[in-house]
């Protein structure tokens, strides 16, 4: 797998979780800004789209719990919540639907680079689905451009719907251009 550039939030009131985390995240591979709560990370998300999330959530806080829903319905974020063991369920349950990812502390290095590669594999499947949607709207832009110059054949050239479609395909090949491009002739020109 080739490998890419990821930008990490990462939200803790405590520096010895920052300490312990920032050395497992390669600054080659990650770039890593952080925040010290919930409420600075809203803001700093409300301003930055990143691709990881990685929340310290001290004392199972609400806020972060929310937060960390609230963050997965952002573009191609993927969110990570580490919370103390007995609290691990509870919260699990609770954020399992939205796709948010928990893990218990007291923590491995094996355990957080496992997470890290779950959030990658999870990132870039959300990066080819967010391409196919970008291709897709496209696509439906298109085609909703080419309607209206059909409509507008239709109404100022008494052309067919048949016949105004045949005439846009038939300028694009002659003309060597796209459909939409004649299609855009037709409706600014």
């Amino acid at each position: 797998m080739k490998e890419r550039h990821y930008s990490v939030l990462l939200v803790s009131a405590t520096d010895n979780f920052v300490e312990a985390v920032r050395p497992m995240l390669p600054s080659g591979q990650f770039d890593v800004k952080r925040t010290t709560g919930s409420n600075d990370a809203r803001r700093e998300t409300a301003q930055n789209n990143y691709d990881f999330i990685i929340i310290n959530s001290v004392n199972r806080t609400e806020n972060d719990i929310d937060f960390a829903t609230d963050a997965c319905t952002g573009p191609g974020c993927v969110v990570l919540v580490f919370v103390k063991n007995e609290s691990y369920y509870p919260v699990y349950e609770r954020v399992c639907e939205h796709g948010v990812f928990v893990l218990p502390k007291p923590f491995t290095k094996q355990a957080f680079n496992n997470a890290i590669m779950w959030m990658v594999s999870a990132r870039e499947r959300l990066r080819r689905t967010e391409k196919k949607t970008f291709s897709l709207e496209n696509r439906m832009e298109e085609i909703r451009l080419i309607n209206r110059a059909k409509w507008a054949l239709i109404n100022t050239r008494g052309m067919d719907e048949p016949g105004a479609h045949r005439y846009i395909e038939k300028q694009a090949m002659d003309r060597c251009i796209s459909k939409a491009a004649v299609a855009a002739e037709i409706i600014h020109g």
